[in-house]
């Protein structure tokens, strides 16, 4: 294989080519999918992260591709040998590109559910979705990159040697799932939950006691996000095998409670207007329920239950707080002897204590 002067120019030129119709076809595209989607910020960024490079290594192998028979003097078996190796590289650029692709289909559909609004029920179900989905999508392609990597190879004893491995896959699978019970487990819970959504994204829900937030569903575990920023990594078999409390299954409306504990001598009509007053003078107020309520008595205080309810938990809790200040302040200023106080009454007693110089008695007054 001798190359000429002209061959090596003509060679390079061919390259060269490759380089600047590839990268030009790329620009160009893009170019028209940016100003397509450049008003739809998470579109826009999400196409240029997961297929600039993929798509720009594909449009490369395929001029590579199509330039390498034009180029003289390769002896055959050299020449086999090099569209086996580019043949390869297209098909793992490919894969890279339908996972690139995947992702920009996830982000495309969750650019159209916003979890930010109130009332978005509907939006953490797609986003709770999406993401089983989009991770069943990428094994899919996985496997199918995997075996046209294979049929793109040329040689029969790989062909085999493939035929051979997924056959001893059904054997490697059943020692497999005994040696991983977990995280088949896991696997299937989330299924589970992908179907039947006891949980969501952005879910309030508490768990051991700890209150929190769905932060992110991965295919083993549940990061919840607790109130003081802490997370709490869960199993998905505990939202399938344990009880637990989901704050906004079906929306996020919630009501509170806030316990007063007063004197008998405290009137509760004045207590309940201002109660109305505080809540209707509050954005976290959502205006359907304001109660109070004398809900137990006690030998010492009477018990008041003041029923207040948000579009959230987080509102929800803000509004309690302040019920529970401008309430205190109203005793404090209005009612200072209702508050519960513990009274002493002293009786008096006499006891007769014999004075032993006389036979007469003397009575002590206590």
């Amino acid at each position: 294989m001798n190359f000429t002067r002209h061959d090596w120019f003509y060679a390079v030129f061919l390259f060269s080519a490759v380089v600047v119709f590839g990268n030009g076809i790329h620009y160009l595209i893009f170019r028209l999918l940016r100003g397509k989607y450049s008003l739809v910020p998470l579109r826009h960024l999400s196409l240029r992260r997961h297929l600039a490079l993929p798509a720009r290594a594909v449009f490369l192998t395929i001029g590579l591709l199509i330039i390498l028979p034009a180029i003289p003097k390769i002896p055959a078996a050299i020449l086999d040998e090099i569209e086996q190796v580019t043949g390869c590289l297209l098909v793992l650029f490919l894969g890279w590109l339908a996972i690139g692709g995947v992702y920009v289909f996830d982000a495309f559909t969750l650019s159209r559910f916003d979890t930010t609004v109130a009332d978005n029920l509907h939006a953490r179900r797609v986003h709770t979705q999406m993401q089983f989905v989009r991770r069943i999508l990428i094994v899919i392609v996985v496997l199918l990159d995997l075996g046209a990597l294979l049929w793109s190879l040329h040689d029969e004893r790989l062909w085999k040697f493939g035929t051979g491995l997924l056959a001893s896959a059904g054997l490697a699978s059943l020692v497999l799932a005994v040696a991983a019970k977990s995280t088949a487990s896991n696997f299937i819970a989330g299924l589970q939950i992908a179907v039947t959504e006891p949980i969501r994204i952005d879910d309030v829900v508490v768990v051991n006691g700890e209150w929190g937030r769905i932060e992110e569903i991965t295919s083993t575990n549940v990061i919840v996000k607790i109130w003081d920023l802490r997370r709490l990594v869960v199993p998905l078999t505990y939202f399938i095998e344990q009880p637990f409390e989901n704050w906004t299954r079906q929306t996020g409306d919630i009501m509170g409670t806030v316990f007063l504990y007063v004197d008998y001598s405290v009137p509760v009509e004045p207590l309940r207007a201002e109660l109305t007053k505080i809540v209707s003078q509050s954005p976290l107020w959502d205006g359907h329920v304001c109660g109070l309520q004398v809900t137990n008595l006690s030998e010492r205080t009477m018990e008041l239950r003041c029923l207040v309810s948000s579009a959230g938990s987080s509102a929800n809790f803000d509004l309690r707080c302040l019920v529970r200040e401008k309430m205190v302040e109203l005793l404090r200023a209005n009612y200072p002897d209702g508050l519960p106080t513990l009274r002493l009454e002293m009786r008096e007693a006499r006891v007769k204590h014999k004075n032993p110089s006389s036979d007469a008695e003397d009575s002590i007054v206590l």
